[in-house]
């Protein structure tokens, strides 16, 4: 196992993550996907670090890019999926969302960075398109922008 401060660790934790949520599991760094413990609160936490670590990689000076708004939005990937549960302020999706509008705000070449990674996931997941649009809604984040086909990211200031 590679140590935890390492850019692969992160992926790894990224990675586990998701597809337990996905397959409907949860998972536990510390009991594995499946097995016992208090593994809602620990996919949590382990979301939150995962998120935690890609801002302090945009922070550090690192311009915005897709991989990154891809990683924030895997947060979401219950809700997007299935479309339950509906993501709550303070959850680890709502958490990704909020710092995603964070990540655009340095600049507007970043906001329309981060506007045109969004157009092109709801264009390639396109029956998912709705409920990635309605994710700023649910967190209560304004994102300077309509999560539309139709927005052009290129006026977006």
């Amino acid at each position: 196992m590679a140590n935890p401060t390492q850019p692969c660790w992160n992926y790894y934790l990224l990675y586990k993550t998701r597809h337990a949520i996905v397959e409907g599991r949860k998972f536990s760094r510390t009991t594995g996907a499946g097995k016992g413990g208090n593994r809602v609160k620990m996919v949590s936490v382990m979301t939150i670090v995962v998120i935690i670590s890609f801002v302090r990689s945009a922070v550090v000076g690192e311009a915005v890019d897709c991989s990154t708004v891809t990683a924030l939005l895997s947060a979401c990937s219950s809700f997007i999926i299935n479309g339950a549960p509906d993501p709550l302020p303070l959850s680890p999706c709502c958490v990704a969302i909020t710092t995603l509008n964070n990540l655009g705000t340095d600049s507007s070449q970043s906001r329309q960075v981060v506007c045109k990674c969004l157009m092109e996931l709801i264009t390639n997941y396109n029956q998912n398109a709705t409920a990635i649009a309605t994710l700023p809604g649910f967190c209560g984040v304004s994102l300077g922008f309509t999560i539309d086909p139709n927005t052009d990211c290129e006026y977006i200031s």
